[in-house]
């Protein structure tokens, strides 16, 4: 019997004509994949995939498949939507991806709003990278996902649909003296993840000068931590310190554009009752 696992995955190498590029949709690996297929096109007797070059094309067979792979799939997606609306908001689950700074600062005050409206839902968190929440995102494993933007950014597709949440300063952190980026040219820098390290290389290069990254973490509290130990400078957003301030640090406001922090949603409107009723919730406790 053909499972929806399967149907999402002929769907997924379809659109995209690449086993690796569905896997990172799916957020599979290639080997699950190709594993997929193969058992795919025994259980129907029938071809679906032949490699053209270095890629994969569908057959005639496998075109036939993944247009009613998509058809199903949206249907499934639109009786989940229906039966949401149905149930109401007194049980059920919805789930939110996003990365540190926003699930340790924003993210608990939304689920005390989510809690006082709506008892019975149930609100699902997991800890993640933007890039990731989007994935996850689109492959239908979140129904809200917090990312940041800057902007510079390249724009999101259209299935992707931005709630502006609110935007966020950048700090530099120092324990003595040079508020400016420009005083410490010379000083070691404590860099954060790699899309945040990137942004502060440019903000520095900006003023002249190239940072010399000493040290590197993604826990912004470990960030906090040696900056108070004199080991280095780095920068910050602000909800980053709304959630955590070390007591020996020196935070300064920088003169750069903020990040603007939002909430994706999936697909076309409406959103699901229990969607909507999170964003509400995430925009009343960015409001506050």
């Amino acid at each position: 019997m053909v499972t929806l696992v399967q149907l999402r995955v002929i769907d997924a190498v379809g659109r995209h004509g690449s086993v690796t590029a569905a896997a990172k949709e799916l957020l599979y690996t290639q080997p699950s994949i190709s594993h997929q297929l193969s058992r795919l096109e025994s259980q129907l007797g029938a071809q679906l995939v032949q490699r053209v070059g270095r890629g994969i094309r569908l057959t005639p067979a496998g075109r036939l498949l993944a247009d009613r792979a998509s058809e199903i799939i949206g249907r499934v997606d639109s009786a989940t939507t229906e039966l949401a609306a149905l149930v109401g908001l007194n049980a059920g689950r919805v789930r939110l991806a996003g990365f540190n700074s926003v699930m340790s600062s924003l993210v608990p005050q939304a689920a005390t709003v989510l809690a006082r409206r709506h008892p019975g839902l149930e609100l699902g968190l997991t800890d993640v990278h933007p890039e990731e929440a989007l994935q996850q995102l689109r492959s239908g494993r979140a129904d809200v996902a917090l990312i940041f933007r800057y902007d510079d950014t390249t724009p999101e597709d259209d299935s992707i649909r931005l709630t502006h949440l609110l935007d966020d300063p950048l700090y530099l952190l120092t324990t003595t003296g040079g508020t400016a980026l420009t005083d410490h040219a010379r000083t070691p820098w404590i860099a954060g993840c790699e899309r945040c390290r990137s942004h502060l290389v440019e903000l520095c290069e900006g003023a002249g000068f190239t940072p010399r990254l000493s040290y590197t973490t993604d826990d912004m509290v470990v960030m906090q931590s040696l900056v108070a130990a004199g080991m280095g400078v780095t920068t910050i957003p602000g909800l980053a310190l709304r959630a955590h301030r070390h007591p020996a640090i020196t935070a300064t406001r920088l003169p750069v554009p903020p990040r603007q922090i939002y909430a994706a949603t999936y697909g076309e409107p409406p959103d699901p009752p229990a969607t909507a009723a999170l964003l509400a919730a995430l925009t009343e406790a960015a409001n506050a």
